[in-house]
This record gives C-alpha cells, structure tokens and sequence, in this order.
C-alpha cells in the first residue's frame, strides 16, 4: 500500500490575496441591469448622437432659455422687418432667403419676420403636444394592456374589442370636426391653449390601443413566469402582483415605445397644423409654416426647407435614439 499523500495547509487551502494579486476588483464589479444597458447604448454612436439632438431640443424648448437663445441670434417670432422684404415681389431682398448675423435662418417673404425664432418657438409646441399626448396614451394604454393581459377572459376580450374600435376609428377627420367646433374659451382655457389641450387629448386618448396591445403581450408572457407563481403562493393579491411583479419587468417596453411615439404624434400634430386645424397663427408651428409656405415657395424655397427639415431632424433624432434604446434594454429584439 502507498502512503495517503499529505497536503499542507499553506499548499492546500485557497490564497485569495495571492490569487487576485495584480488583479484590478472594480473591474470585475458586478453591474445592474441598467448599467449593462447604458454601456450598449454608449457604444452605438447613431443612438447617442439622436439622444443628443433630442436633448438639445428640449433644452432649446424650455420657456426661459428660448427667449435667450432668440435674444441672441434672432429676433421675437412676430415681429415684423418690411424692410427686408422686396415690396413687389414679396421675397427677402437679400440673397439665401435673407439670412445674416440677424437672421440665420432668414426671414418669411411678404411679412420678414425672423424664422430662426419662429422655428424655435415651433419647437416648443411640437414637443409639448407630441410629449403629454405620448403620456396620455401610455398611461391609457399601460392601465387597460396589464388588465387585460393579466386577467385575460372576458376582461381580456372586451378590452381587446374596445381596441379594434379605436384603431378604427377615423381618428383625422374627428379631430378635423372636433377642433372646428370648439369654442373660443373651455374650462379655464382659450385661444392656443386651449387648442393645444384638445390636440393633446385627441392624439393621445385615440392611439393608446397601440401600446395597450404591446402591454398586453408582455403581460400574457409574464404572467406565467416563475415570480408570479411564487407570489401567487405566497398569497398575494392581484394589485401586488400587477404592479410589483409584472409592471417593473414592462418598465423597458414602455420606455422604448414612449420614444417612438412621440415622433409620430409630433407628425399628427404637424398635419393638423398644415390643414388648419392646429395652432392658430400668428402662434408659430411647423405644420402652420410649412402651409404658408406651399403658396410662396414660388418666391421664397428656404420658407419651405427650413421647417421642413426641423421636422425631418427632430423625427429622424427620436427614432435614432429609440432603435438605439431598444437594442440596448433588449439586445435579443435585434
């Protein structure tokens, strides 16, 4: 027989010192679901450069900062320069659409007034309309989508019938009727204000089916997973489950397709705008510029680019930065 062969403690035992000697511990930190998010989403740069255009927009929105930006490199959006107009023809006198260190973007023929503060101030009210009627659909659309993924059965097939009805529905030519119609003063609000509130509410209460569809998928996925099992048999109620258990895991969906809605809402709004049932002049908006702009394009062509490529450039960055975001929160939706 051969002797047991002997292990001495300094051999045998693990030396994690010695181990991890040289090694850096914050490089093999572990990391949470959104900073593994975040470092795919840095690494591709189309998605960064659409978040950053995004951001500025928002930024050059905010009410404070407008009316500094237009102080510096324009002049207030209503304000009108004659003198820059040719009084015949009714186009800037000056070559590029008349713009200068005054006017960068130049001035609208027959009337001169600054575009550059006309498309800012246009900017504000696309992406108030296109944001809060986005958080109207998506709380409409998250509420009835968990129900009736949740609950299924005859829950699950009224809220899905409901769906197939407002997705029906001829959602243009009712805000056409509707904003028609609409007093001059409603509940506190008139004039733009209270057209915005209207645009707001048809935009955002008639296209929740398309997220509340999303939801509802993800729901039915969820609701046989193993978590909701284990809370079931712990005895908690629905109400917990629905927004404890199942609502965080839909926090990724929501934000994704949040992003991606608010362009197609800033483009509704833009052609309800551009048919006369928008925001009312002088109030600018882009969809309002662009319609002016259809009758004189003949004298003045950089009437139509420029509000035509603020609205190519804020759909274009959105939709950027919402493929980047999808493919970051779900790399698997490649």
């Amino acid at each position: 027989m051969t002797a047991p062969i002997e292990v001495s403690g300094s051999e045998g035992e693990a030396q994690p010192d010695a181990v991890l000697a040289g090694v850096d511990r914050k490089a093999i930190q572990g990391r949470s679901l959104g900073q593994i998010a975040w470092l795919r989403l840095k690494r591709d740069k189309v998605a960064i450069a659409g978040g950053i255009v995004v951001l500025i927009l928002i930024v050059l929105s905010l009410p404070g900062v407008t009316g500094l930006v237009v102080g510096w490199f324009g002049s207030p959006p209503n304000e009108f320069h004659q003198n820059l107009v040719d009084a015949t023809l009714g186009g800037p006198t000056k070559p590029l659409g008349g713009m200068s260190g005054d006017h960068i973007f130049g001035v609208e023929p027959i009337n001169g007034r600054d575009l550059f503060s006309r498309v800012l101030y246009g900017a504000r009210v696309s992406l108030l309309i296109g944001v809060l009627a986005t958080l109207v659909s998506v709380v409409i659309g998250t509420v009835m989508g968990i129900t009736a993924g949740y609950f299924g059965g005859w829950v699950d097939t009224l809220i899905a019938r409901t769906m197939d009805v407002f997705l029906a529905f001829p959602l243009v030519l009712f805000a056409i009727s509707l904003v028609g119609v609409i007093p001059n003063s409603l509940a506190g609000l008139e004039g733009n204000n209270l057209r915005i509130a209207i645009l707001v509410f048809i935009i955002g209460f008639f296209n929740w089916p398309y997220i509340g569809r999303i939801i509802r998928g993800q729901t039915m996925s969820l609701r046989e997973r193993e978590f909701v099992d284990a809370a079931r048999s712990m005895g908690a109620r629905n109400s917990y489950i629905l927004f404890k258990e199942i609502l965080p895991n839909l926090v990724a969906p929501i934000l994704v397709y949040s992003t991606l809605l608010i362009p197609t809402n800033i483009l509704f709004e833009a052609a309800l705008s551009f048919l006369g049932v928008g925001i009312n002049p002088p109030d600018p908006s882009w969809g309002g510029m662009l319609s002016q702009a259809t009758e004189l394009y003949s004298v003045a062509p950089h009437f139509v680019i420029v509000p035509g490529l603020a609205i190519f450039v804020t759909v274009l960055a959105f939709n950027l930065f919402g493929d980047g975001l999808r493919d970051a929160l779900d790399p698997r939706a490649r």
